[in-house]
């Protein structure tokens, strides 16, 4: 229930009558908006004495102290000054220029004036003007008002917010468009930099705010545009005061026009002033309604509805003014007529409401009738006398419009109060009002509102832009990339997805160098230069998107673990470079890296970002990649599958994989590995007594995802089988930082029988290990013994190796016969094409004095399978001068046969051969002394495509 804020006893039944009748006008605003009269209260009796008299004074004076404190604007206006007519305008100035008594207990904020300021201004010019001519005529008079209007910049006086500080204070306000945008600008580089730089950009644009609101206030900018100044322009009011320039010469769009309008019709208006300070009844007349109308226009402004503040829900009672002795004397009874000939000229609803007490004496009427004529400027002839009566017209057109000589008042409601209700005082009714209550509009747009959304508003878009940022590689609050997002905590941190943005580098600060001749160039360089390429594609020119997926992120201390990444995606670029350069392909390549995390642990991350890249982009076709065998390969390969994308693995040997419809392999599966490791075993089992071996390998659950080891375990047992070995019990051991092999290699070499082979089922970081263990371990160290490993020990040495296995001879296949190839020319190509982007002074010369593709840039192979990968891709993928669809470029890898590559001939057959007859490329490599003096030798291999099987007599040991 709404609080009480005042009561008292009615004095008489008039008093309670006049009390009840303001109350239901005032609070039924809020539902239906009632028509505000000019209510004037008067005693019935013409012959009432002063004692009559004081008692409706005390009337209006009783409804205003009921009003003062309950959040009605009200205002107590006193009429005094030498004249009616400026004791009337001076209650009209009091009314647009000082403050309402409800200041600081209003339902929403002051009024504000614009329209009533404007005309100050034309009075303080004018004044000024006749003061500074004492009075005499001045030929320019108008021209000096409106210099003068030009100094004072069209405002009467200077603002009291023109201090910097308050000019700050105001701009920066919530509820201003200039508060709003600064805390925006705030919130937003909250999200994208760090506090200090958005505390110094803040501070700016503080300076910036208050600099332009201290402009604002004391300069006209724009002032065509304004809202005063397009009231002034266009009001019907003035239109026959300056008639050279009609309404219609005003536009938003013609500062000029607009402005050679409100010149002259401040000029008009100025003259009419100081004729009005002359004396001239005509003028005072026109001035004090031109005045009332700007009054009601800026009410009614304050009042409109569909404003952005909402102030018509905010504003539910009217503002009210009393007039406790209204006379003619006093120009109370000017400034009632007034009011009354301006609502009825204009027939527009205003929102005041008037009460005003007359004495008994007093007679309300319409304003007295002016002098029919006023002199002329001399004795004019017959035509200049018409045309002078056609100007007086004119002028007094305003004013003729008016209706004073109608009979009755329309706007004024009067009330006349009889002496028997206002001397009948034996029925004091209690006169109670309450405090009106803010709306839920107040509540919604008030300042602390709109402060807490803002403060909420800042504080969740910090929080968003924390938890965007948290998420996203590239997560600013505006124009967050979505394709590259953060996985792992802490150390393990890293970024898994595609790079789609400029601003992600999976090799960002990786300074991890190419081997061999290729020093220099570094993984970040390598990642730069295929932006350069993608970026060299214009537009309109037909490309084909390749993703290449592998391991391109490891802790910072761990970055030799990413040379998989770094020479595949060498292998890559350089084939990119290649189409998008000197070859000329009529279809160019553009090329987006997916990482999949160190050890590719989050390759289903990886792939599901780029089923979404592809979804969006028609231009993908296909994957390159993806060249370990993990727990998720199988799953990634076929959500690959549904999405409709090739895939062409590198480097995976998995058996299982190339049962995939979309899975196109350039490495020899495990079996077909094991196959010609077994033609191998085979022979040095039949060199020995009751052969025995021993396969060793990774324990899984070690968490990282590895199903690579448990198909080579199978296939290595499989093998030894085949080759006549009797198998003792498997052996596995732990990953705890690395390899754990003393306890699994104790139990082997201690055991009633050692071994005379041992199958490695393992990866090749682990190989330095095994060599140290079998060199130290007692029952190993005194022992020949021949290690079989499915893994490609090409792409590691074992330079970190401490000890020399002087009594190990180590088998391991290889992917890429690099000695097989035919094109030769690839290598010294490649190595040109690459020491463009070493650094100056830092390219290496490929090594001499043995073949080209033993140099460490090659010898590993991952960049010449990765080399053959994309160009098998791009081959499917690029039709004559125009590029095929992923669907399509899935249905043509099957007819790919590129003969001219560095391992052979690249063909995806749909007939699967036998592990015989397989058509991927494979050497048995033989390694004596496997430390830092280790000794390969090549000895059997195949080149990739269509080719004799391997036999025993090829591959001697």
């Amino acid at each position: 229930m709404a609080r009480e804020v005042w009561q008292e006893s009615a004095d008489n039944e008039a008093a309670s009558a006049v009390f009840h009748l303001m109350q239901q006008l005032i609070d039924r605003y809020r539902v239906n908006r009632p028509v505000m009269p000019l209510v004037v209260a008067q005693a019935a009796d013409a012959g009432a004495g002063p004692e009559i008299d004081a008692r409706v004074e005390r009337v209006v004076h009783q409804v205003h102290q009921a009003n003062e404190l309950r959040r009605v604007p009200v205002r107590l206006l006193d009429g005094a000054g030498a004249t009616p007519y400026e004791a009337a305008l001076a209650m009209v100035r009091t009314l647009s220029e000082k403050p309402w008594e409800t200041r600081e207990n209003t339902q929403y904020k002051n009024f504000s004036f614009p329209r009533s300021r404007l005309l100050g201004a034309i009075e303080q010019a004018t004044a000024t003007v006749v003061e500074q001519s004492d009075g005499n005529p001045v030929a320019d008079r108008d021209e000096r008002i409106l210099e003068q209007l030009s100094r004072l910049r069209w405002r009467s006086g200077r603002p009291r917010g023109s201090r910097p500080w308050l000019a700050l204070r105001q701009s920066v306000r919530p509820e201003t468009f200039a508060g709003a945008l600064f805390i925006t600008l705030v919130s937003v580089l909250l999200g994208e930099i760090d506090w200090l730089l958005t505390a110094l950009v803040g501070a700016l644009a503080l300076m910036g705010l208050a600099v332009m609101g201290l402009a604002r206030r004391t300069a006209p900018p724009l002032l065509w545009l304004r809202r005063a100044s397009r009231w002034f322009a266009t009001t019907s009011s003035l239109a026959a005061s300056s008639t050279g320039y009609p309404s219609d010469g005003w536009s938003w769009f013609s500062p000029s026009g607009s402005w050679r309008v409100i010149r002259a019709r401040a000029a008009a208006v100025a003259e009419r002033v100081a004729d009005a300070g002359a004396g001239d009844e005509h003028a005072r007349q026109f001035h004090l309604e031109l005045r009332v109308q700007a009054l009601l226009e800026d009410l009614r402004h304050n009042y409109r509805p569909h404003s952005l503040d909402w102030r018509r829900s905010k504003r539910t009672v009217p503002p009210v003014v009393f007039l406790p002795r209204a006379t003619q004397d006093n120009g109370g009874i000017l400034l009632i007529n007034a009011i009354n000939n301006v609502r009825s000229r204009r027939s527009e609803v205003d929102p005041l409401l008037l009460l005003a007490s007359l004495p008994a004496s007093e007679i309300m009427r319409h304003t007295p009738p002016l002098p029919p004529e006023r002199p002329g400027p001399g004795a004019p002839s017959a035509s200049s006398g018409a045309r002078a009566r056609y100007e007086r017209w004119v002028d007094d057109l305003s004013l003729g419009q008016s209706p004073v000589a109608a009979a009755t008042l329309a706007w004024v409601l009067l009330l006349p109060l009889s002496t028997e209700k206002l001397t009948h005082e034996h029925a004091h009714a209690q006169l109670v009002t309450h405090r009106v209550r803010r709306t839920w509009a107040w509540w919604a747009m008030s300042r602390a509102t709109i402060a807490v959304a803002v403060v909420g508003s800042l504080l969740g878009a910090f929080l968003w832009a924390e938890h965007w940022r948290d998420t996203y590689c590239h997560g600013p609050l505006t124009g967050r990339n979505t394709d590259a997002i953060w996985a792992g905590k802490g150390d393990d941190r890293e970024c898994v997805g595609v790079a789609t943005a400029p601003e992600v580098l999976f090799a960002r600060g990786n300074d991890l160098e190419l081997n061999g001749a290729g020093k220099g160039i570094t993984f970040e360089r390598i990642e730069q230069a295929i932006r350069e390429e993608n970026d060299g594609i214009k537009a309109g020119d037909a490309y084909v998107t390749i993703v290449y997926a592998g391991p391109l992120t490891a802790p910072e201390d761990e970055r030799e673990a990413t040379r998989k990444g770094l020479e595949e995606l060498t292998g890559v670029y350089l084939r990119q470079q290649e189409l998008n350069g000197p070859l000329e392909s009529p279809v160019k390549v553009r090329v987006l890296t997916a990482n999949a995390g160190a050890d590719m642990l989050r390759q289903l991350t990886a792939v599901r970002k780029i089923i979404e890249v592809a979804r969006r982009d028609p231009t993908v076709v296909g994957v390159v990649g993806l060249g370990r065998n993990t727990e998720e390969s199988v799953q990634a390969t076929e959500l690959l599958r549904e999405a409709g994308l090739p895939l062409v693995n590198t480097t995976n040997s998995s058996d299982v994989l190339p049962g995939r419809s979309n899975y196109f392999g350039l490495a020899a599966t495990d079996r077909e590995q094991t196959y010609a490791l077994g033609l191998v075993a085979r022979q040095i089992a039949e060199g020995l007594d009751r052969p025995h071996a021993v396969v060793l390998s990774r324990k899984k659950g070690n968490g990282d995802l590895d199903q690579y080891t448990v198909e080579q375990q199978k296939a290595g047992e499989e093998m030894l089988r085949k080759a006549n070995f009797s198998l003792g019990e498997n052996v596995e051991y732990d990953l705890a930082g690395g390899a754990s092999l003393s306890t699994p290699l104790k139990t082997i070499c201690r055991a009633p029988r050692v071994p005379d082979a041992l199958y490695f089922a393992g990866r090749v970081e682990d190989v330095p290990a095994l060599m140290e263990g079998l060199s130290a371990t007692t029952g190993c160290s005194d022992r020949r013994m021949t290690v079989f490993t499915g893994d490609d020990l090409t792409k590691g040495t074992f330079d970190d190796s401490k000890s020399i296995a002087t009594n190990v001879t180590l088998y391991h296949s290889s992917l890429a016969p690099l000695d097989r190839g035919k094109n030769l020319g690839f290598y010294p190509n490649a190595h040109g094409t690459l020491r463009r982007l070493a650094p100056d002074g830092e390219s290496t010369a490929l090594a001499s004095g043995r073949p080209v593709y033993e140099d460490g840039l090659f010898a590993s192979g991952q960049t010449v399978i990765a080399y053959s990968a994309a160009a098998a891709l791009h081959d499917a993928a690029a039709g004559e001068k125009k590029q095929r669809s992923a669907a399509e470029t899935w249905a043509t890898l099957h007819k790919v046969e590129l003969n001219n590559m560095p391992t052979g001939t690249i063909s995806f057959s749909t007939d699967r051969p036998s592990v015989e007859d397989n058509v991927h490329g494979l050497n048995i490599v033989k390694v004596v002394l496997p430390g830092p003096s280790a000794k390969r030798t090549i000895v059997c291999g195949k080149p990739a495509g269509v080719a004799p099987p391997l036999t025993a007599k090829d591959c001697k040991p």
